[in-house]
């Protein structure tokens, strides 16, 4: 295929940006959408230009690094990570927009990377449980109820990787949060930190800058872990009863 590719290009997080086009070709069906772009990098480090700079880590969709915005959407035409994104789901000629995560809270450090430590800063206020140290616990010292399993391990998928964010057109990190706190307040292990983590967590998320929340959806459409519109409700539930028990 041959493609036109219109990418983010700054320099820095203080430097002008721009779209900036690019012409690829031979790029076959079956790569990814990363391997296309390492391609286009290998062309450009050989004409001694420099090369885009994107985030990447496993590109297994495990770690979440790979989050850029693929012609207007959130990691792109289908509901996975980019990197197992592949260039079967474009055909030979297109024109192709890549762009940064969209989010006042996610900075530019250099072309499609983006600082999201601000997730970081949300986990570390709350996103823990008190645990005593020493020999690990008999599988089944903690009952867990099956349907709070089932809910646990459902929101613990959530890999941080900022779609929700980059696809809400408010800029809201609810989902994710959401995510965090359901995880954890839904287990017996969980329960001592129940109500400060709610309150630490939603209080840290709107300190770094997200936007609110006005339930458009396009955070749960744009999740490739499936990390479901209700866990929002859910979060806004523990909340208020952390609130009036303040």
């Amino acid at each position: 295929m041959n493609l036109t590719l219109r990418i983010w290009r700054q320099a820095g997080p203080d430097a002008e940006g721009r779209l900036t086009t690019y012409e690829v070709s031979g790029i076959s069906p079956d790569m990814s959408f990363l391997e296309m772009l390492d391609t286009l990098n290998e062309e450009l480090i050989l004409a001694d230009e420099e090369p885009v700079a994107f985030d990447h880590d496993c590109r297994e969709g495990i770690c979440g690094a790979c989050g850029m915005v693929i012609n207007g959407a959130a990691h792109g035409p289908e509901r996975t990570t980019t990197c197992q994104l592949h260039m079967r789901n474009f055909s030979d000629g297109d024109t192709i927009d890549i762009e940064p995560w969209r989010a006042a809270a996610f900075p530019v450090v250099k072309d499609l990377v983006v600082d999201r430590s601000a997730f970081d800063r949300i986990i570390g206020s709350g996103g823990y449980i008190t645990a005593p140290t020493g020999s690990a616990p008999e599988a089944h010292a903690t009952p867990v109820p099956k349907p709070d399993a089932d809910t646990a391990f459902e929101h613990a998928e959530c890999i941080g990787c900022g779609a929700c964010v980059a696809a809400c057109p408010n800029g809201s990190a609810m989902l994710f949060t959401s995510a965090k706190v359901v995880h954890l307040n839904v287990l017996p292990q969980g329960a001592p930190e129940r109500e400060s983590r709610v309150l630490d967590m939603v209080g840290t998320m709107d300190a770094e800058g997200f936007g609110g929340c006005t339930n458009t959806g396009e955070c749960a459409t744009a999740c490739p872990k499936g990390i479901p519109l209700s866990s929002i409700t859910a979060m806004n539930r523990e909340y208020l009863r952390a609130v009036r028990k303040r």
